[in-house]
């Protein structure tokens, strides 16, 4: 039985420890979160006392934290810690820099480094369908496949390492936009006297059709099981997605990319944000274009 190190047990680190425990993995979890630890322990995970306690004798690490300060500073603490050979996954959103500094830190100890944040939501982390996005080399690639198909579905390689968070941010940044889109539009119709149910199946069968309509409509009550319909808990917070565009606008200024519209986009979600909606899902965003 492989050992798998976790550490960080939030809302979507927690189903992907358990889902590696189900696979058969032995998982040896850390999360200054007490509950979320107990949680995947009573799944079979060993609960560790430390992040040092928990990558002891693992074969593989893996990570998901909230920024890259967090990452650089777990791989600091614990590098001495970690055996010679093991692969370290880091599967936060988190610069491309700062994933590049952390497979450096490793590599001088001797230990493989791949950065593989996700995309799917907690859904996608609950249900084991995650897709993930990897940067590293080929042969680190292949070795972490049966890890990441553990948690995953999709399993891309994005190129060396720092690139598979440069493709995340290229992508949540395209998520932003649809979602600020479709909710501006399906507003516009109720504001004109439209079922938004009805306006959403016309769109779905047109060409305005996208995910965040198809699958996680902003519009309270015109699907089952998505945040909008739940008071918008759950999911992907405002908080995070002001801070992947926050990524995207850094990583656009290092290649003097243009890129208006995700800097319109993180201008509404920091707004949005500073309203107090920063734990709401990001589709709360629909709220924004509600006439008060």
């Amino acid at each position: 039985m492989q050992v798998v190190a976790f550490i960080g047990l939030g809302n979507m680190g927690g189903p992907m420890a358990l889902n590696l425990q189900k696979a058969g993995f032995q998982v040896q979890a850390f999360d200054l979160n007490k509950e979320a630890l107990a949680t995947v322990a009573s799944a079979g995970a060993v609960a560790a006392e430390s992040a040092k306690a928990a990558v002891q004798g693992a074969d593989f690490v893996i990570s998901m934290l909230p920024a890259g300060k967090h990452v650089i500073g777990l791989y600091q603490d614990v590098r001495s810690d970690i055996k010679a050979g093991a692969l370290v996954l880091d599967c936060s959103t988190i610069d491309a820099q700062s994933a590049r500094q952390v497979g450096a830190l490793l590599a001088d100890a001797g230990i493989a480094f791949i950065d593989a944040p996700v995309s799917g939501g907690v859904g996608g982390a609950k249900a084991g369908t995650l897709t993930f996005i990897v940067g590293g080399s080929a042969e680190n690639f292949q070795r972490a496949n049966a890890v990441l198909s553990a948690m995953g579905k999709n399993l891309f390689h994005a190129g060396d390492v720092g690139a598979g968070q440069i493709a995340k941010i290229c992508n949540n940044m395209l998520l932003s936009v649809l979602m600020v889109g479709t909710s501006e539009a399906l507003q516009l119709g109720v504001d004109n006297g439209l079922d938004p149910k009805v306006l959403s199946d016309i769109m779905l069968k047109s060409s305005g059709r996208n995910w965040t309509l198809e699958l996680y409509n902003p519009c309270p009550d015109v699907q089952p099981n998505v945040p909008s319909s739940n008071n918008y808990q759950g999911g992907f917070m405002v908080d995070l997605m002001a801070k992947d565009l926050g990524l995207a606008s850094e990583c656009a200024q290092q290649s003097q990319s243009a890129t208006p519209m995700g800097a319109l986009a993180r201008n509404l979600y920091v707004q949005h944000q500073r309203q107090g909606n920063g734990k709401l899902d990001f589709s709360s965003i629909f709220r924004f274009f509600s006439k008060k």
